[in-house]
C-alpha cells in the first residue's frame, strides 16, 4: 500500500489571489514553500496527487483542454525540481449548474486515486485550503490538513500539528 499526500491546487499549490479561476500558465504563480514541501514529502516516501475542483469548466469560463494544459504545465514545472506528480484529477462540474459526486466535498476523485494507486488511507493526507477539501478526505478516512490560502506551504505545515511531514531531520 502506498502513502500519498493529496493536494488541492488553487490556493495551496498556486496563488489564486488575483484570479478566482486559474486556467492559463501566464496566471499561474507558484506559492512559496511548495517546492521545498513537496521535495520533503517525497523524501519521506509520500506519493503526490493533485485533486481540484474546476467549476469554471461548467460555467464556460474555460475548457477541459485549458485545465489539462495547465495541469501538464504544473507537472512539468515540478519535474524540473525532481518532483513527480502521480496524477492530477479535477472535477469540471459546478454545484450551481449540475450535481455530481466528484466535486469536493464529495470524494469520488479521491476514491478513484485510492483504487488506482493502492493508497493506504490511514497513512495518507489531504492538504487543502477550504473545509470542502478536508470534508472530502475525512469521508474516506484520510486525515485532512487545512492551510491558509496563498501562503507559504512549508511555513503553514511547520506550525501545524502535522509539522512532522516537513521536519527536515
Amino acid at each position: 500500500m502506498n502513502k500519498v499526500v493529496f493536494l488541492d491546487r488553487d490556493g495551496v499549490i498556486n496563488s489564486n489571489e488575483n484570479y478566482y479561476y486559474i486556467y492559463q500558465s501566464s496566471d499561474f504563480i507558484l506559492n512559496k514553500g511548495v517546492i521545498k514541501t513537496l521535495s520533503l514529502l517525497i523524501k519521506k516516501g509520500y506519493l503526490l496527487i493533485i485533486i481540484s475542483n474546476q467549476g469554471g469548466v461548467s460555467k464556460n469560463k474555460y475548457t477541459k483542454a485549458d485545465v489539462e494544459k495547465l495541469n501538464n504545465y504544473i507537472i512539468s514545472l515540478f519535474a524540473q525540481s525532481n518532483i513527480e506528480i502521480l496524477e492530477s484529477y479535477y472535477c469540471p462540474h459546478h454545484s450551481d449548474i449540475e450535481m455530481c459526486i466528484c466535486r469536493k466535498p464529495d470524494s469520488q476523485l479521491l476514491e478513484k486515486a485510492i483504487a488506482r494507486f493502492k493508497v493506504s488511507t490511514k497513512d495518507s493526507y489531504m492538504i487543502g485550503d477550504s473545509d470542502r477539501d478536508i470534508q472530502a478526505a475525512e469521508k474516506i478516512g484520510i486525515k485532512g490538513i487545512k492551510v491558509k490560502a496563498n501562503k507559504n506551504l512549508f511555513e503553514e505545515l511547520s506550525k501545524s500539528d502535522y509539522s512532522f511531514l516537513v521536519d527536515e531531520n
